[in-house]
């Protein structure tokens, strides 16, 4: 019996940001398969999980999660811009985020 994901797997590249400044509460998402901005078009309005694992349990699980939505497309090479409830750290960067495929706007 195969398993499927109900995510699809993203890089948090970094911030949004300008030459000088940078907004820590949008983050920029690599999403694996996208390659241009009408493929993005797609994963607007999907929830995205940052998922790590913390010092102590919570709950007898050490396992936390940061949520977020994703709220437009960044450019023309498929990056998209999501907004997460509190920032992102920074040591997340490079790290895999998961972009569930819900909720459906079909």
């Amino acid at each position: 019996m195969t398993r499927t994901r109900l995510y699809s797997k993203a890089i948090f590249l970094g911030y949004r940001r300008g030459k000088h400044n940078q907004q820590t509460n949008t983050s920029l998402l690599k999403i694996e398969g996208v390659q241009s901005k009408d493929e993005t078009e797609f994963y607007l309005g999907k929830r995205v999980a940052y998922v790590y694992k913390g010092a102590r349990k919570i709950n007898e699980s050490k396992v936390r999660v940061i949520w977020g939505k994703v709220v437009k497309s960044h450019g023309n090479s498929g990056v998209v811009r999501a907004r997460f409830r509190s920032a992102l750290p920074p040591k997340a960067m490079g790290s895999r985020v998961r972009v569930m495929l819900y909720p459906s706007r079909v």
